[in-house]
């Protein structure tokens, strides 16, 4: 366990590991200090999305270019697959939603602009691949469109249309599986030249003993499993005492938190004129939330949840979901940035996080 240990000592961000034991203590000793619990699930989840960021990337080197890849893919949102899941088991389906939104929109404008910045500020002009770029902004936009379809269709035709939802997000979490699988063979195999270097990879040169990975991806997921616990169960009284809704803690805070690893790996790229690794990053990780974990979290919701959770979303929330990708795709297709573009981009967020805190949207 050297590897760990040394990388516990060396990164600042870990050091927030000792809030862990500290959430179980205080959720044992106060269980109804909802704000204190949600902050210290907070402090107790980043760190640990920051260690299931490492040991995937470790899993990833020692299993090839296509398999590491693959793992990259699946595991990279693995901190907002395992909180959605908490909150499905509690029935909380519109923090869920919001989760899922959130998570888009942030890594899309968010996690983008602010690369766009930091790496503006230092490099004049910065360049990135555009051919990759394109493919995950037309994946977004596959997905908002799949996400947009069960609100519209609903409005329009009025009434009850419990059964029909249902059965319509079923058929879309399949066909978004599908397109996402068929990204996977498209950017790993038969066009893997053609888009460059944009990979999830952080680039680590000095990978995790095999052994000291999977036992660290092991652990830490279930660590994060009991703290988001924790933290679905405390996040409505949270959000009473601090005035924000179960909305803007979905779109807004958890979508930051449990983005944080990657963010400062997109962010380390950045600066360091590695942009392609960047805008792989960031669009890379929104199309994989919108085509993969948000169809797995329908799928499971049959097994874990009190009853089958559609993709039926609020006008808002699918609204922003297409101002981004729409954004996301402006911004990109010329290959390249610099500082006011992530300027431009972050102000698009920030418009979203005010509109969400000062009007929540209604639930559906």
């Amino acid at each position: 366990m050297t590897p760990l240990w040394a990388e516990i000592r060396h990164n600042p961000l870990l050091w927030l590991l000792v809030f862990v034991p500290v959430v179980f203590g205080a959720h044992a000793r106060w269980p109804e200090a909802h704000t204190l619990l949600f902050l210290l699930a907070i402090l107790g989840i980043v760190p640990l999305a920051a260690l299931l960021s490492q040991a995937t990337e470790s899993v990833a080197a020692k299993t090839g270019d296509a398999v590491g890849g693959l793992l990259n893919a699946t595991l990279g949102n693995l901190t907002e697959l395992v909180i959605a899941l908490a909150a499905l088991r509690a029935g909380e389906y519109l923090l869920v939603k919001a989760s899922i939104a959130g998570a888009i929109v942030t890594n899309a404008l968010f996690m983008l602009g602010a690369s766009f910045l930091l790496g503006g500020l230092n490099h004049h002009v910065q360049e990135f691949n555009r051919g990759s770029a394109r493919l995950q902004a037309g994946l977004l936009f596959l997905a908002t469109v799949a996400l947009l379809l069960p609100s519209v269709v609903h409005d329009v035709d009025g009434g009850s249309q419990a059964t029909f939802t249902q059965t319509l997000s079923l058929g879309l979490s399949v066909l978004l599986m599908l397109a996402y699988t068929l990204g996977l063979v498209f950017s790993l195999k038969t066009h893997k030249d053609f888009l460059g270097s944009s990979a999830h990879a952080e680039g680590e040169d000095h990978p995790w003993p095999i052994g000291v990975a999977i036992g660290t991806l092991a652990g830490v997921t279930v660590l994060v499993a009991l703290v988001s616990e924790v933290f679905v169960a405390s996040v409505q009284g949270a959000a009473l005492t601090l005035g924000m809704t179960p909305a803007f803690v979905g779109f807004i805070v958890v979508a930051l938190v449990s983005g944080a690893a990657e963010m400062a790996s997109a962010f380390a790229g950045a600066r360091m004129n590695r942009l392609d690794l960047s805008v792989g990053i960031a669009l890379g990780s929104a199309a994989q939330i919108a085509l993969f974990v948000a169809p797995v979290l329908v799928l499971l919701s049959y097994l874990l949840g009190p009853q089958p959770m559609t993709l039926q979303l609020w006008p808002g929330a699918v609204a922003m979901m297409l101002i981004a990708t729409l954004t996301a795709a402006l911004v990109t297709t010329s290959g390249q940035s610099a500082w006011f573009v992530g300027v431009l981009v972050l102000m698009v967020y920030a418009t979203f996080a005010l509109t969400l805190y000062l009007l929540p949207p209604r639930t559906p």
